[in-house]
Order: C-alpha cells, then sequence, then structure tokens
C-alpha cells in the first residue's frame, strides 16, 4: 500500500463522527417535520351571554361587595391533530382590574380537536373587599347603565397530539365585556361589546 492510498482511507473514528453527524441531523429534521406537524394553536376563549343576579355593598364592612354573576364563556379548539386537557381552573370577575368576585373552582375539561365547549359557571356569593375608588366607579357606572367587566379564567392545560402529550401549561385568559345592567334589575343582560 503506498502512501497515497493510506491518505484516502477513512480512520475508524472519523466514520464514526461522520456517522453520528449524519444521524443527529436525520434526528433533528424528523424532530422539526414531527414540531410542524403537530404543532397545537391556542384554544380561543369567547363571553356568549351574561347574566347579573346580585351585586350590593351592604355589609357590615365598609367598602365590600357581594356579587352573583353567570357567564356563558364558548371555548373552541381550532387544532385538527391536537385534543386538549384544562386542569386546576378557576374564574373570577374583575372591575378596574379589581376582583369582585371570589376566586371559583371549575371542574377539570377535556376538549376533543377542532370542537367547541361551552360552560356556564356562577361566579360569586360572598363578600370581597374592594377599594373605595371601585366601589365609587360601579356605582357610577351602574346609574349610567353600562358597566366593564372582566372575566378571568386561570388554570393550566396540556395538548395531546397524536401519540404525543405536551408538558402542562399556564392559561391566564381574560375576556373584556360591556353589559349593560342598571340597579335594581337581575337577570340576563345584554353585551355591548
Amino acid at each position: 500500500m503506498s502512501d497515497g492510498e493510506k491518505g484516502r482511507r477513512a480512520s475508524p473514528g472519523r466514520l464514526l463522527v461522520t456517522s453520528l453527524l449524519f444521524f443527529l441531523l436525520l434526528a433533528g429534521i424528523t424532530a422539526l417535520v414531527l414540531y410542524l406537524v403537530y404543532r397545537p394553536s391556542k384554544p380561543r376563549f369567547t363571553v356568549s351571554a351574561a347574566a347579573i343576579y346580585d351585586i350590593s355593598n351592604a355589609s357590615s364592612q365598609a367598602n365590600a361587595i357581594s356579587t352573583s354573576m353567570q357567564f356563558t364563556l364558548v371555548i373552541r379548539n381550532p387544532n385538527d391533530r391536537a385534543s386538549v386537557f384544562y386542569d386546576r381552573l378557576s374564574a373570577y370577575v374583575s372591575y378596574r382590574n379589581q376582583p369582585i368576585t371570589p376566586p371559583a373552582a371549575l371542574p377539570p375539561m377535556f376538549q376533543e380537536k377542532d370542537s367547541t365547549v361551552a360552560t356556564s359557571p356562577v361566579l360569586g356569593g360572598g363578600f370581597v373587599p374592594i377599594s373605595g375608588d371601585v366601589a365609587a366607579g360601579l356605582a357610577t357606572d351602574q346609574a349610567y347603565g353600562v358597566v366593564g367587566l372582566r372575566l378571568v379564567l386561570l388554570g393550566r392545560l396540556r395538548y395531546k397530539s397524536g401519540p404525543f402529550r405536551s408538558n402542562w401549561y399556564g392559561m391566564y385568559v381574560r375576556c373584556d365585556m360591556l353589559t349593560g345592567f342598571r340597579k335594581g334589575v337581575t337577570g340576563p343582560v345584554p353585551l355591548l361589546r
């Protein structure tokens, strides 16, 4: 064997490194294709109806409010390949970034691929401390007939896509709405926006 032939031959170490790099590149391309095919989209949340049964601040505590409200929350899963598990769900209503209902625990939920689910939790019941500015603003908005509320949904979700399951992700959803509400009127209220 001449010196020229010896130089053209790959050493076993070089062949092993080349094979390993090729395998890693192939695994990376496969992982990228699987990610692009099974990548889930975020669910969409919409408030479709609202009912206000009670808003009162007649308590022994100054600046405390008791409310009872119900919202129909429509959850849309736009994924064709991924189902969604919801866990540790809780919801509350806020007014001017301050909670006016205590957090209410909601049951865990499973949502199929490309589906829509509606849930109607009743929120409220106990007294919640609020600032004087929030109490005055709520009274003014009630007198005007339009109250801006925010429904907040907290929890965690996990996607199941084919044979794969994702980790649990924290979820924070807020739905802002304007409701047509006047003091003394209870039941379903119009959603103005």
